[in-house]
């Protein structure tokens, strides 16, 4: 067989430990998970199903060494970050059980869901997709996934810390729907395979990014995230 032109490169995670990548084949996000992020948004959370959305491939970084060092994104004037745990799968399938979704786990990272906001509050105004305003290159930094197969992570801290201060600081335990259910829901719509990784929302107090700033984000038991912006 012979290429019209040369494949793109496999996208892969670093893993805690491990020569092993992880190679990543699909970005799915979640919307809308925790309620204080909901009202800080101007919207009031209530007990819906989770809402989802997709990134390109190229939207991924992988953070080695814990660090990475990214330009500030075209056609924006307001990004923002968002800290999120991350789900990395290694198993998958349609309309999984609740224990069927936690043998699919592998492990976890922290992720940042980078969003143009001014587009995003654009599109929503004419009530259209929103798509490049979370779609874009570089708008998805992940860090080393932390192997923990068939665990449902449920507790712990995570934050963001912006030059020096910090900006987001909450629990996983606010999350709406916890890791679990998001696996489930998310398998009745498409089906779920090994390297499918899942962002599953941010707690309040997301903001805006300047070039030059740094960002730490941090969730207990995982490996940290550093992000400079150029």
């Amino acid at each position: 067989m012979s290429w019209l032109f040369t494949p793109p490169p496999i996208i892969s995670l670093p893993i805690k430990d491990k020569e092993q990548r992880f190679p990543v084949r699909r970005v799915f996000c979640v919307g809308r998970n925790y309620a204080d992020h909901v009202r800080e948004m101007g919207h009031e959370p209530d007990v819906q199903p989770p809402i989802f959305f997709t990134k390109p491939i190229d939207a991924v970084v992988s953070v080695a060494d814990g660090t990475a060092v990214i330009p500030f994104a075209r056609a924006t004037e307001n990004l923002h970050y968002e800290v999120e745990l991350v789900i990395c799968l290694n198993a998958g399938g349609d309309d999984l059980t609740a224990d069927q979704a936690v043998a699919a786990i592998y492990g976890y990272a922290v992720g940042l869901d980078l969003t143009r906001r001014d587009l995003q509050y654009q599109a929503q105004q004419k009530a259209q997709p929103w798509d490049m305003a979370k779609a874009f290159d570089q708008s998805a930094p992940i860090g080393s996934i932390t192997p923990m197969p068939a665990k449902v992570l449920a507790q712990g801290a995570i934050s963001l810390i912006q030059n020096n201060i910090i900006r987001q600081n909450g629990r996983l335990e606010d999350m709406i729907w916890s890791v679990v259910p998001i696996i489930q829901t998310l398998s009745r719509f498409v089906t779920l395979t090994a390297g499918d990784v899942i962002f599953t929302g941010t707690p309040n107090g997301v903001g805006a990014i300047a070039p030059g700033d740094h960002l730490v984000a941090a969730i207990d038991g995982l490996e940290s995230v550093s992000l400079t912006i150029q």
